[in-house]
């Protein structure tokens, strides 16, 4: 079992994050917390939340499954930023949103502190230097102990760098981007720019919302219950030709390896240059299960090659990176 320094912190958390997007929502709450539970005892100590996921539900599920011991042994990490209610102040990176919901989030989560409290979207009408100054304002409460971005530009993570080394304020020790074999752009700017300044990658959306992991055969029809099927629009948008194309391949690879296709895509993200830990929702026991034998494995050198062959470092899929809607920034 690897554990991995989270950034330039002395934390180690495991090189898997529990991802609770589906938890309270997809899955019920007594099968969210007996799959809490199982990836404690596989041994991840890491989990992601957010406090917009099933407008709460999902903090409140794993406030309930952290309850007692497990809670001094887990790296919790929880986000702020999406609206939680039509009050068009309930929203964003000012002061005061994430004054307010911080608390809520702590009450949801039944803790007296957040580990690492990530900022969900950038906003760029918000200077940055007010929402720094709001979270080390938390650190300096108790209340949170590590801040971090998630899905931020390159850029902007290095203003706030530089902000707060100007200013004297906690700094980001992470930043949480989508990175998956179909969209490797994050290789281009911002992996270099995260290993110089030694900043934690937690990559979400490893399977590609389940293309790589083989849960697409069709662009055009998609299977019932799939992500792509419930939501609709922009995650329809995002299951494309070029990309089921792709995993078809990367599937003849893990099968040649004796892996399933969801285990090479996850090991892939894993074990890139750069990246502490990569972030899994499974929504069912099955794909948990798939998921905690990749703690235990590390990544062929010739099957990164064979890999890059189909998509080769620092691009994406050209109609995948057209309807990535993900890395926009919401103004």
């Amino acid at each position: 079992m690897e554990y991995r320094l989270l950034g330039r912190t002395g934390v180690r958390v495991s090189s898997l994050c529990l991802g609770t997007m589906n938890f309270g929502g997809e899955t019920s709450e007594k099968e969210s917390i007996r799959m809490i539970h199982k990836a404690l005892d596989a041994g991840i100590n890491f989990v992601d939340t957010a406090n917009m996921y099933n407008l709460g539900e999902s903090e409140h599920v794993v406030g309930k499954a952290l309850a007692g011991e497990n809670r001094e042994k887990v790296i919790l990490a929880t986000k702020v930023h999406f609206p939680m209610s039509e009050d068009p102040n309930d929203s964003g990176n000012s002061r005061r949103h994430i004054m307010q919901s911080v608390e809520a989030s702590l009450q949801r989560l039944n803790t007296d502190w957040i580990d690492l409290y990530q900022i969900h979207r950038p906003q760029l009408h918000v200077p940055q230097e007010e929402t720094l100054r709001a979270l080390d304002d938390l650190i300096r409460q108790g209340k949170v102990r590590y801040i971090g971005c998630s899905t931020f530009p390159a850029w902007m993570v290095m203003e706030a760098l530089a902000i707060s080394e100007r200013c004297g304020l906690a700094r980001f020790i992470s930043e949480q981007p989508p990175y998956n074999l179909l969209d490797r752009r994050i290789e281009n700017e911002l992996v270099p720019m995260a290993q110089r300044y030694n900043l934690a990658l937690l990559c979400w959306s490893p399977l590609a919302m389940g293309t790589l992991a083989g849960r697409y055969q069709q662009a055009d029809k998609h299977p019932s219950g799939s992500r792509a099927a419930r939501l609709g629009g922009w995650a329809a948008a995002r299951i494309t030709k070029s990309g089921i194309a792709a995993a078809q391949k990367a599937a003849d690879i893990a099968e040649q390896r004796g892996i399933t296709p969801a285990q090479l895509a996850l090991l892939w993200v894993k074990d890139q240059p750069g990246v502490t830990s990569a972030i899994i929702g499974p929504r069912t026991d099955a794909h948990l299960d798939d998921a905690i034998p990749v703690l235990d494995m590390q990544l062929d050198p010739a099957d990164a090659a064979a890999l890059d062959e189909i998509v080769p470092p620092g691009t994406a899929l050209s109609d995948f990176h057209n309807t990535s809607g993900w890395m926009r920034m919401k103004i």
